[in-house]
């Protein structure tokens, strides 16, 4: 019996790589000792995204994204997950014309929430991504200046790798205004790069951590969806 493959349609290396990560190094608690579903990874360049994100092109985005399903398809995934919250805006454009289904990382995020009983959720993300309706709108989003911010951290530092003290001090600070103003009781924490940086240790707010709550959807779902090996 084996677990569903799993695609991985990736945008920026560094979220994809932790939700790779985190699949591989959960799934053994499961299904015994190195095992794990088999994954496969496509990643198209991020210029390309980005140059369509910048014209706000979403159709030539989901165009992207689709062209991953079905490369993803044909080397045998069951299912496709996309560890970026900010290209879900296309979605709508992929899954009609999508050769398989898609997990939708907001909704790992709303179900999460839900099972925590958290009511007033802080959103923070990209700036495409916290300006959508991606998450709900009674998510509450930072300011102008603060989403401008948060953004240039995300797509100047953290998609390259470059971890540094005072990004965790500008999420800090955000949160914290978020919860002592707004009244909110947990924090989204939905581009897939920012748990790289926060989480419940050094949050004022509870996390809800997008990256790994997709990852582990994803686990679910191929383990619920067992094969008998060929």
């Amino acid at each position: 019996m084996t677990p569903l493959h799993i695609g991985i349609a990736a945008c920026s290396a560094e979220g994809a790589a932790l939700c790779y990560r985190t699949i591989c190094t959960e799934a053994p608690a499961v299904l015994g000792s190195h095992d794990h579903p088999e994954v496969t990874v496509h990643t198209p360049s991020l210029a390309a995204y980005m140059d369509h994100i910048y014209r706000g092109d979403w159709r030539s985005v989901g165009d992207m994204m689709l062209a991953s399903a079905e490369k993803l398809a044909r080397v045998g995934a069951d299912f496709v997950i996309c560890p970026d919250n900010t290209i879900h805006q296309a979605l709508p454009f992929v899954e009609p014309r999508s050769p398989l289904p898609w997990l939708h990382i907001a909704h790992c995020v709303a179900d999460e929430a839900r099972a925590r009983g958290f009511k007033r959720i802080a959103l923070t993300g990209t700036k495409w991504l916290v300006g959508s309706e991606v998450y709900p709108q009674d998510y509450v989003r930072p300011t102008t200046e603060e989403r401008e911010e948060i953004n240039r951290i995300i797509m100047d530092e953290l998609v390259r790798g470059i971890v540094k003290p005072e990004q965790v001090a500008t999420f800090q600070k955000v949160i914290g205004r978020l919860k002592t103003e707004a009244g909110c009781d947990a924090v989204a924490l939905c581009c897939t790069e920012i748990p790289l940086i926060i989480n419940d240790a050094n949050s004022p707010l509870p996390t809800l951590d997008s990256t790994r709550l997709l990852a582990r959807a994803a686990l679910k779902r191929a383990i619920g969806g067992i094969q008998k090996a060929a």
